[in-house]
């Protein structure tokens, strides 16, 4: 049996052999072959595909000689920019439109008394209800609040022409005042319905955009206020300063003998 079994195995190893030494002549031509085919399309295609990718790196090159262009220009501007435009200056012009938008909010209606407005709840916002006794916010308080945005927008363009730290603290001054003018009057006054709620039911007081514009614009005038005060100061160095400075920079020089390190030490 294990003879039978040893015969079979070597007559099918002669015939694995033999079928595969038939096979390599024509495994070799297959591969010659397609080799040769390889070259002769890549022979065809690369005069095409030559023109395709010198375009494609010429433009990618263009590409990056712009982008450093603009990066230096942009780098440049930049600099030129933080020359002008220093932290004082930008807390400055703040304080000036801050100031501004102070005088502007004095125009605009920052109170009004709606009527009948638990009938409109849950109704489209195109439905609202009817607005009467409607005042800006200068009026709840004789306009006081036009000569302090007016003075506070004063102070930031002189910050803007000249440094004076102490400006901030004024310009912080004028808007913690406004911000109590707002508060302590403005602000009761436009909570109250008055005499409306005995002319009309469900009359409600509310507070318009002006109540709003004329608080952020006067907090604005804190914070740039601050802001100006507290900017970066420059440090001034001294001539002996820079002298320390430089010995610790410098490198110490090793002795050339040891007779002169001893003698050093």
């Amino acid at each position: 049996m294990i003879a039978a079994l040893r015969r079979r195995s070597r007559q099918v190893d002669r015939a694995a052999n033999r079928g595969l030494e038939r096979a390599y002549p024509g495994v070799v031509r297959a591969r010659s072959h397609a080799a040769s085919a390889v070259r002769r399309g890549w022979a065809l295609l690369w005069p095409l595909l030559r023109p395709l990718l010198a375009f494609f790196f010429r433009a990618l090159a263009a590409a990056e000689l712009i982008i450093r262009r603009v990066c230096s220009l942009l780098a440049r501007t930049a600099t030129a920019a933080s020359g002008v435009l220093t932290p004082a200056r930008a807390a400055a012009f703040v304080l000036l439109a801050t100031g501004l938008c102070l005088v502007a909010s004095q125009f605009i209606d920052y109170r009004g008394v709606e009527i009948g407005q638990p009938g409109y709840a849950g109704l489209p916002q195109v439905a609202q209800a009817p607005t009467v006794a409607v005042r800006t916010a200068g009026q709840a308080h004789a306009y006081l609040l036009v000569p302090l945005g007016a003075a506070a927008a004063l102070l930031g363009a002189w910050g803007l022409v000249r440094e004076r730290r102490r400006l901030g603290l004024l310009a912080a001054a004028l808007g913690a005042v406004s911000i109590a003018v707002i508060l302590l009057v403005d602000l009761p006054a436009g909570l109250d319905a008055g005499a409306q709620t005995s002319r009309f039911a469900g009359a409600t007081a509310v507070l318009e955009d002006g109540f709003f514009a004329e608080l952020a614009a006067a907090g604005g005038m804190v914070l740039a206020g601050l802001l100006y005060y507290a900017r970066p100061c420059r440090i001034r160095i001294s001539s002996s300063g820079r002298a320390a400075s430089a010995r610790r920079r410098r490198p110490r020089r090793r002795g050339s003998s040891r007779a002169k390190v001893a003698r050093s030490a």
